[in-house]
């Protein structure tokens, strides 16, 4: 594929252009999803594509780019038979704005129309315009999931549904689908990663010489574009005329039975689930014989095809990296493949089970069992200090295992992103009452229409059967859903919090919180706070692999200047709040409850915690006080935050505690 970057100069680029280029040889792949660092060319290898796709035939006037050779027969601009004139153009390449609505995406009924004149008129949408083309979505992780899903649906099943209240239109939409992101800025759910038929991650490469090219060819592209497409003109060509010999010749590929077992085998050792890998597998090997030229399938298709298809399955959880063990791809490939599967006269592993690996080495040098015999004493004010009396930072700790969490949520009613946690008036939910629609109608509340247009039927001179119906009769639905919130954490890294195992909870416990963030389609921020000052480890982001991935590598010791994390969180919120308003946050305080930091500690927290309570922002103190003895410092916290404290036991959703607690506050909120 010719562009005007060097492939070589992007690692990962030339699985890209396999990929991108496979797809345009087979469509049924299933798309392509683009991972990788911003500047890495990922729009730019997409676009490259557009140039490369055979021109298509399409009926003379139809909307919805059908093929004359095979017209749709429920086109909406149909009956197309007998097929009239056609014409022929380029293939398209049709763009999803991130912040495109439902009807932009799949097309709008005129609701006034269909309900006064019976008629569908329909305009199409971009799924229409994407037929028989790419539909490429950039930052396709950012895009509500509602929209993510109506795509993926069209793709898999080659077609789009508009229904509008009982008004229904259907029509051809065969694209393919390609979308890329950037992983810092939030994951795609696993359900929706697994409908991208193939995976690949990029990178920018950093040899300086390839790096070097790359800017030689942006500046020659800047000066004069015509001559420098003109240059790669022939190759262009080339590559199109090799497609279209492709696509000829993949109905004669043969895939024997011995490929489909190495296909099944493979998905089965790498533990995928479903079927939808497998069949992926077997049309990317298909393909790939057919790039090649050939008309069989051999090892080698299906060993690629892995490893293009396989990667994003693997994930169980949003901290899971994609990736493949190559060695066992090869491994199963091998035992499949009715050769000789012993290469035996290895030696066994020396560090399995039984070998010489005995025990783990105690942590930092110490004896077995010596987390207690080496913990420093606590001073006067409870904070654990050196050896030399003076307080010490503390290498961080290994999170414990997550675990399900109880459902925090923000109380009243918001207006933010669709998500998964707070309630909220959005356009997707039940229908809760009826208004005038804000702009153009999407959701029809047709009982509210039809009593606000009764009255006026006679003066309007209605003779027939039908309602005459006017704009100002018209009503949305007013639905409730759920929406995403800012899930802002503010934990406690001092040294009263760094105890080993106690720390390793309360790193668990946010985890789990995170992950319990990610499922509900928040973003997450985090503010840490310990010795003299509090920082913002992470700001607000959709990421919570970053999230996750700072808190692992948080060290701790020192005072705790509790007042400074409040008042760090309380700016970060302020800042956040100017840049998405209708974005609710959720304050979760990770501490024991102290203050030692500054002058006046207890004081000055006191009066930083007051003002969240002042603004109204929800927050949940996660006391972290462990022993027999409590002072009940993080239940203070909470009442001057104006929130609720719960333990980590309560934290839990099986926790029994947690359900009394649900209970007991639910009856106070009553009284």
């Amino acid at each position: 594929m010719s562009t005007p970057f060097p492939f070589t100069a992007v690692v990962g680029q030339d699985d890209l252009r396999l990929a991108l280029l496979l797809n345009a040889v087979s469509p049924a792949v299933g798309g392509v999803l683009v991972r990788g660092e911003k500047g890495t060319a990922k729009s730019t290898a997409v676009r490259a594509l557009s140039a490369l796709l055979p021109a298509v035939d399409v009926v003379a006037g139809c909307r919805f780019s059908c093929d004359p050779a095979a017209p749709d027969p429920a086109c909406p601009d149909g009956p197309h038979n007998p097929p009239g004139a056609f014409e022929s153009r380029p293939a398209r390449m049709v763009e999803l704005p991130v912040g495109a609505s439902e009807d932009r995406l799949v097309g709008a009924l005129d609701i006034e129309r269909a309900l006064a004149e019976g008629v569908k008129a329909f305009e199409p949408g971009l799924l229409a315009d994407a037929h028989r083309g790419i539909l490429y979505v950039d930052e396709v992780n950012l895009l509500h999931d509602h929209l993510v899903d109506l795509l993926l649906d069209a793709a898999a099943m080659g077609a789009s549904y508009v229904e509008r209240e009982g008004v229904s239109v259907r029509h051809a939409a065969r694209f393919l689908l390609v979308g890329t992101m950037n992983p810092e800025e939030g994951e795609l759910r696993p359900q929706l990663l697994d409908r991208f038929g193939l995976t690949v991650e990029v990178a920018a490469s950093r040899e300086p010489d390839q790096r070097v090219e790359v800017v030689r060819r942006r500046l020659a592209y800047d000066d004069d574009p015509a001559g420098f497409a003109a240059r790669w003109a022939g190759e262009e060509a080339a590559v199109r005329q090799r497609i279209v010999a492709a696509r000829e010749l993949l109905p004669s590929v043969r895939l024997g039975d011995g490929a489909l077992r190495q296909i099944a085998a493979t998905c089965a050792a790498f533990e995928v689930d479903g079927m939808r890998a497998d069949i992926v597998m077997a049309r990317t090997a298909t393909a790939l014989a057919a790039w090649a030229g050939r008309t069989e399938v051999l090892a080698e298709d299906v060993r690629q095809a892995a490893l293009l298809a396989l990667p994003h399955r693997r994930r169980r959880n949003p901290f899971d990296a994609p990736g493949l063990d190559e060695d066992k791809l090869d491994q199963t490939l091998e035992e499949f493949s009715g050769e000789d599967e012993n290469e035996s006269g290895d030696d066994p592993d020396p560090d399995g089970p039984g070998g010489g690996g005995g025990q783990p080495a105690p942590d930092d040098g110490g004896p077995q069992g010596g987390d207690t015999a080496a913990r420093p004493e606590a001073g006067a004010d409870g904070e654990p200090q050196t050896p030399g009396g003076t307080s010490g930072e503390q290498a961080p700790v290994r999170a414990a295992e997550p675990f399900r969490t109880r459902v925090l949520s923000v109380p009243g009613i918001g207006e933010g992103a669709a998500g998964r946690r707070s309630r909220a008036r959005t356009e997707h939910g039940r229908t809760t009452g009826a208004r005038r629609p804000r702009g153009g109608l999407t959701k029809l509340h047709l009982a509210a229409t039809v009593q606000a247009a009764a009255p006026h039927q006679r003066a309007r001179g209605r003779s027939g059967p039908g309602l005459v119906i006017r704009r100002d009769d018209l009503r949305q639905a007013a639905r409730e859903g759920r929406e995403g919130n800012l899930v802002l954490f503010v934990v406690d890294a001092s040294g009263s919090m760094a105890a080993r195992q106690r720390m390793s909870a309360v790193k668990g416990a946010v985890l789990s919180l995170l992950l319990d963030a990610y499922q509900r389609r928040d973003k997450v921020g985090l503010v840490t706070f310990r010795g003299a000052a509090a920082e913002v480890a992470l700001p607000p982001t959709s990421s919570v692999d970053a999230a996750a991935a700072r808190l692992e590598s948080l060290p701790t010791g020192g005072r705790t200047p509790l007042a400074a994390g409040l008042l760090r969180a309380h700016d970060v919120l302020r800042v956040e709040r100017l840049r998405d308003p209708a974005r609710r946050a959720l304050v979760v305080v990770v501490t024991d409850g102290r203050a030692t930091g500054g002058p006046e500690p207890v004081a000055l927290a006191g009066r930083a915690a007051r003002l969240f309570a002042a603004d109204g922002v929800a927050s949940v103190v996660v006391d972290c006080e462990s022993g027999p003895v409590r002072l009940g410092l993080a239940g203070q916290l909470a009442g001057e935050l104006g929130g609720t404290a719960v333990t980590l036991d309560e934290l839990r959703a099986d926790s029994i505690a947690g359900l009394v607690k649900d209970v007991q506050g639910r009856s106070r909120r009553a009284a």
